[in-house]
């Protein structure tokens, strides 16, 4: 499915080419399957509201993700029509297989939801359980889906007999810490043909909130022959590892810390392949894959819708960077893509400049 987005001025965005990553990742040796599909590497990137746009699953997978899960979209047929919807739905370009996650709670529309999908290019479906939002569990869908076992088990019997993709389930380890029914609903999940299962470590009730939790998960891994994906809290190589002893999980999927690190997707493969650390990209490289990421949010939402998006995404990129705080003041006042370009490239140069001088 093409959307035409707006197009921009030809002085918009600084020409520059189309950059190969600066350290090409390993290929990487360990796989698992979703029906045909062969997942390499052990790192997935998470679905997230708003962060998991086509832009930043490209450059996720272009450092190794294995699989990259759309932004949730709407069962509500009403819905579809909305320019957020549709750039939603949006996969041109986007690498093999494309997985599309799908939200609502009611059976029939999921259903069809999921054959919507599938006719627009999803090769994986995937539910969501696992939303602890207040949107979207007052309405029961999301992580209070997990308080009504028998509609679970509607919706993946529906949505399992609908498409011929394979079709996968995310969720939370239970509504409460007092309610962790995760290894209940994943045998209900396999046994109505769920192909894989992502597990966050918490309860609706905790939100983000706390630490995560991989015993609950361990009980999952043990309870089901399908493909067990952890979640939460992973920011980490050696958390990574630590999460996959600790849980006994296929893989591991990677949501918040990969925000502003889209190159951790290689950090962690590489160490739980090799075990061996490799350092995040210089400040060159960096200056480089954030230009590339910023030019593709100016042309896939166009300049007005561009430049605000790419707001949350720079002040990830330069959270942990010296004078970050009163550059994202600067950043935040720009209004056009030329702009917020030129302003990226200056402070970059200027810490590569006192890198340069401190050595």
């Amino acid at each position: 499915m093409h959307i035409s987005t707006q197009t921009l001025p030809n002085n918009a965005v600084s020409t520059f080419p189309e950059i190969a990553l600066p350290t090409p990742p390993d290929k990487t040796k360990t796989s698992f399957s979703i029906g045909p599909y062969h997942i390499q590497g052990q790192a997935l990137l998470a679905p997230m509201a708003g962060v998991t746009d086509l832009p930043f699953r490209n450059l996720c997978r272009k450092f190794g993700a294995g699989l990259a899960v759309s932004e949730m979209v709407s069962s509500d047929a009403s819905l579809r029509n909305t320019r957020k919807s549709k750039l939603r739905i949006v996969h041109d370009g986007e690498k093999t297989p494309v997985s599309i996650q799908i939200v609502g709670t009611d059976p029939k529309q999921l259903a069809e939801a999921a054959r919507y999908n599938v006719g627009q290019g999803a090769e994986i479906i995937d539910i969501n359980m696992g939303c602890p939002a207040k949107k979207v569990c007052k309405k029961l869908a999301g992580s209070a889906l997990m308080k009504d076992e028998k509609l679970v088990e509607e919706i993946l019997t529906a949505v399992v007999k609908a498409v011929s993709v394979p079709v996968t389930l995310k969720i939370r380890t239970g509504w409460s810490p007092e309610q962790r029914n995760a290894p209940q609903i994943a045998r209900i999940a396999e046994d109505c043909g769920i192909q894989a299962l992502a597990v966050h470590g918490r309860t609706r009730a905790c939100r983000f909130n706390g630490e995560a939790e991989y015993a609950t998960i361990r009980q999952v891994s043990e309870s089901v022959s399908i493909p067990v994906i952890a979640n939460g809290d992973i920011s980490s190589p050696e958390k990574a590892k630590k999460v996959l002893d600790q849980s006994g999980a296929t893989c591991i999927m990677i949501g918040r810390g990969a925000q502003g690190r889209p190159w951790i997707f290689q950090q962690i493969n590489h160490y739980l392949e090799q075990g061996i650390l490799i350092p995040p990209p210089t400040l060159t490289e960096q200056q480089h894959i954030i230009l590339e990421h910023l030019q593709h949010i100016h042309r896939f939402y166009g300049e007005s819708c561009g430049v605000r998006i790419a707001r949350k995404h720079i002040a990830w990129y330069t959270s942990l960077q010296k004078h970050g705080q009163a550059f994202r003041q600067q950043f935040n006042g720009l209004n056009l893509a030329k702009e917020q370009i030129g302003s990226v490239q200056q402070f970059y140069e200027r810490l590569i400049q006192q890198e340069i001088n401190a050595a």
